[in-house]
């Protein structure tokens, strides 16, 4: 058996902290929780690099989904429907995050389908008000979203239910970052450019990250359903991505959000295809 030796922990032990440290910096720049410094290579008024703290995008993207478990959890032990629960889970999901994914997606809905090319897109999803294909699209996205609550509600117990969408959190962060690598930037001068997009190692770290994370669920749902969920998260990011090169020639802030909104719901819908 190999043993975890002193050395072993001199790496293993600094990899951890400053794998944190990036985690708080996701969180900050992704929700509306402005952590304290997490620990002593944590530094909050730093730029965030995301070609290395986006490996820690999955746990952040866990992390963030604590507030709404927990008033799953809460409310679960009520006599409330199943459906009034999704509803108050996925109102604290988007309270954090201060609808910042939600917004890229209506973004993208307007531009990807109101302008005729590329640059008329782009200028569209730069107008923070929102039109018809967005509002469209964030409805449905929404309707979904407690849909798919409520029914993981009434198939598993609550503790399951709410463990499987911090699991889907996490995994829709993965395929984020995972459609972010893949791809150029579509604007040289936006926030991507400005901050970096994720490296090779970051990817690897990040799946890393995200396969320790997905391990609790195996306990609360089949292993077909779960690897539903999975192909079903990643060809949604998949098409999602490529849809983005062909609009806009390349992603944007706004097109991760609509990424993680997206493979959000189809790791969801995937989970419940089968019994």
């Amino acid at each position: 058996m190999m043993e975890f030796s002193w050395d072993q922990s001199k790496v293993f032990i600094p990899w951890m902290s400053a794998l944190f440290a990036d985690m708080a910096t996701c969180v900050r720049f992704f929700s509306r929780l402005q952590l304290p410094a997490v620990n002593t290579v944590d530094t909050p008024a730093a730029p965030p690099d995301f070609t290395r703290i986006s490996r820690a995008a999955p746990l952040a993207g866990a992390f963030v989904a604590l507030p709404a478990a927990g008033a799953g959890l809460l409310l679960g032990m009520t006599d409330l429907p199943a459906l009034v629960i999704a509803v108050a889970v996925a109102a604290v999901l988007t309270i954090v995050t201060g609808a910042l994914h939600e917004d890229g997606l209506s973004d993208v809905a307007d531009g990807f389908f109101g302008g005729a090319t590329v640059e008329k897109r782009l200028d569209i999803m730069k107008d923070s008000r929102i039109g018809a294909f967005g509002t469209v699209a964030l409805v449905f996205a929404i309707l979904l979203r407690v849909a798919l609550i409520a029914a993981l509600l009434d198939r598993f117990s609550v503790a399951d239910a709410v463990l499987l969408v911090v699991t889907g959190e996490a995994v829709s962060r993965f395929l984020l970052v995972w459609q972010w690598s893949r791809h150029p930037l579509a604007r040289p001068d936006g926030l991507a450019a400005r901050f970096g997009k994720p490296d090779r190692d970051a990817l690897h770290q990040a799946l890393l990250v995200t396969t320790v994370l997905i391990l609790p669920a195996v306990f609360c749902i089949s292993l077909t359903g779960l690897a539903l969920g999975l192909i079903t998260g990643a060809i949604v990011a998949l098409l999602a991505g490529q849809l983005a090169v062909k609009k806009i020639k390349g992603t944007t802030g706004d097109v991760l959000g609509a990424i993680q909104q997206l493979s959000g719901l189809g790791f969801l819908t995937g989970l419940l295809m089968v019994p």
